[in-house]
């Protein structure tokens, strides 16, 4: 790793008139490369032409494989189009430099001539060629090959395979493959557990983390310490994550920089600012941007906006530059907040500082639009996508209509739906305009809408539904509503949760038909207390006093201090003009002990 040191060693030797020989080289180049130090390479490029060694096929192989490590491509190609011999080395060589610098295509036009050829492949080919395949189809031809040659189970190859499924989404084949390979190291652990985080299986990543602390001699490295961190990270299990960073502190790598960001991103999804906030201050001198910018979001996260104010200016103090991904964090935050004064007030301090913003920072400003109702800046971020040229991504696209939408400007929400000749597949798109309609009292433009998206295949989700049926609950369309709630489970094998039972009884009690809504909250697994508390103002508003003091006695148990049930209860009963029921019910709130809250009036 000393790869200045082996540089200026052989400048010394070759000073002192002792002469090298073709073994010398190799490792020279290796080192240039190493170093990302093109330069060097070319320097040393040219004392091998001078001095007559550039005919041996390592030597060029080595170069070849620098300038492709360099990203000087053409270089590389001279290189490699200069031997005289090539063998199979050198083929490989091109291979990984091919994929590495983009050119997959090319890379397995290599390998094909390669397998048509002279050159038998081996194992350090295919495991070469492996990382340019970019689909699963591509992806089987090579482990096929790697079959017919038997090296399928050599550790480079079988790792290689795990990266590339797990690239292409295939984790049963990624899985397949790592269950199949006799011999493990960390670094084929860590190909099959970064795989799993990619395609959102955190859980497994536990076990297998586990399986690895049992089954191999090696410690475990940076990388998978950061790979199960994250998958604490993202299943909120503290417990685990906390275990996970003593065995950091006993093997000693609590002050690496990777490690440490990731600690403080765990801690702080957990909602543990404070311990994150330790972390991050026992990481002084190994801290990088990443981790600056991993404990501002993590404030943010937990709500502690102050404290994200101060870590900004301290990142300044520093010497430090705010990039675009920690201005995000400062806006998106203040915005998710609540406080959309202060996330205007950021990204102007953003353009005043000359950083242009992302399609995520734009993204997360127009909700803040939304809820100030401020339609003018609305229309102004609207602009700027359209000179940005980013006015036609599906994800700005939806952010603009739902800020239309929720601004009252369902035309202008319409006309940028109607834009869109090929409507994109994603139900979020959608959705927008559903829930729009249905905030704007324009149902029949929701079910339009709904009805396009079925014409065109689009497959609605569980959010779909609950704009259609909050929908057929404000104008009170119950046939419309039983079908739409039906059609989740029968139609696309979607299991209706407690928002869409809430949808339905709420839109059955409106509509006087209580006991269909007491029948579907029976059918309920477990009812939440806010399905009984709909169906109890259901019962108020047609005064039905017997199905009231069931549903109250049902919430009571289930909020045993809450009076509110009782209290709806006694003005069903006042209601009626039913005084001695009125009593009883007051009498019964008194006897268990609660207090009823006493209404106030505010005047801002």
């Amino acid at each position: 790793g000393f790869y200045k040191e082996a540089i200026t060693l052989y400048s010394q030797r070759h000073s002192a008139s002792l002469l090298p020989n073709k073994f010398t080289f190799p490792p020279l180049v290796k080192a240039c490369a190493k170093l990302k130090s093109p330069p060097h390479g070319q320097m040393m490029h040219a004392h091998l032409i001078k001095i007559g060694f550039l005919v041996d096929i390592y030597i060029a192989t080595a170069l070849t494989d620098m300038y492709m490590k360099v990203n000087l491509l053409n270089d590389a190609l001279k290189m490699f189009d200069q031997m005289p011999d090539r063998n199979m080395a050198s083929l490989n060589a091109a291979i990984s430099g091919f994929w590495r610098n983009g050119y997959c295509r090319e890379a397995l036009s290599v390998f094909k001539d390669v397998h048509i050829g002279i050159f038998r492949p081996n194992s350090v080919t295919i495991a070469s060629v492996l990382p340019a395949c970019r689909s699963v189809e591509h992806g089987l031809q090579i482990h096929c090959w790697a079959i017919k040659l038997g090296v399928e189970k050599d550790i480079y190859v079988a790792t290689s395979l795990v990266t590339t499924y797990s690239n292409c989404k295939e984790m049963v084949l990624a899985t397949k493959v790592f269950g199949e390979m006799d011999h493990k190291n960390v670094v084929s652990y860590n190909a099959f557990v970064t795989g799993l985080i990619q395609n959102g299986i955190p859980c497994v990543v536990l076990s297998v983390f586990k399986e690895m602390r049992v089954c191999l001699n090696e410690k475990p490295d940076a990388v998978t310490l950061v790979s199960v961190i994250s998958a604490c990270a993202c299943l909120v299990y503290m417990q685990f994550g906390r275990q996970v960073h003593g065995f950091v502190v006993k093997i000693d790598k609590q002050f690496d920089t990777m490690v440490g960001t990731a600690l403080v991103d765990m801690y702080s999804k957990c909602g543990c600012w404070q311990r994150a906030y330790d972390v991050f201050k026992e990481l002084n001198g190994c801290r990088n941007l990443i981790t600056w910018n991993s404990m501002i979001a993590g404030m943010m996260l937990n709500g502690q906006s102050d404290i994200s104010v101060e870590l900004f200016k301290q990142l300044e103090y520093e010497g430090l530059e705010p990039d675009s991904a920690t201005w995000n964090s400062m806006i998106s935050g203040f915005a998710h907040l609540g406080k959309g004064f202060d996330a205007f007030k950021w990204f102007e301090k953003m353009q005043l500082a000359g950083v242009v913003p992302s399609l995520k920072c734009i993204t997360s400003l127009l909700p803040a639009c939304s809820d100030l109702s401020a339609l003018d800046c609305g229309k102004e971020i609207h602009g700027h996508a359209i000179r940005t040229t980013i006015s036609n991504d599906e994800v700005i696209v939806t952010a603009l209509i739902d800020m239309y939408m929720k601004c009252g400007c369902s035309s202008w929400a319409r006309r940028i739906f109607d834009h869109f000749e090929t409507k994109p597949d994603d139900p979020a798109f959608w959705n927008a305009m559903i829930y729009g309609y249905g905030r704007n009292g324009d149902s029949e433009s929701a079910f339009e809408i709904f009805f396009h998206m079925k014409e065109r295949n689009v497959e609605p989700n569980s959010v779909t539904f609950i704009g259609i049926l909050s929908v057929c609950s404000r104008t009170g369309q119950v046939d419309e509503g039983w079908e739409a709630f039906k059609s989740m489970s029968e139609d696309y094998c979607l299991e209706p949760n407690s928002e869409h039972f809430g949808c339905m009884i709420d839109l059955l009690g409106r509509f006087g038909r209580l006991n269909e809504a007491r029948e579907l909250i029976q059918a309920m697994t477990d009812p939440p207390a806010s399905v009984y508390s709909s169906l109890l103002g259901a019962c108020r508003s047609h005064l039905d006093p017997e199905l009231g003091e069931e549903i109250a006695i049902k919430l009571s148990n289930l909020e045993p201090q809450n009076p509110t049930p009782f209290v709806i209860l006694s003005n069903i009963y006042a209601g009626l003009e039913r005084w001695s029921d009125v009593e009883r019910i007051r009498q019964k709130i008194d006897n268990i002990g609660l207090t009823k809250l006493s209404g106030f009036s505010s005047v801002e």
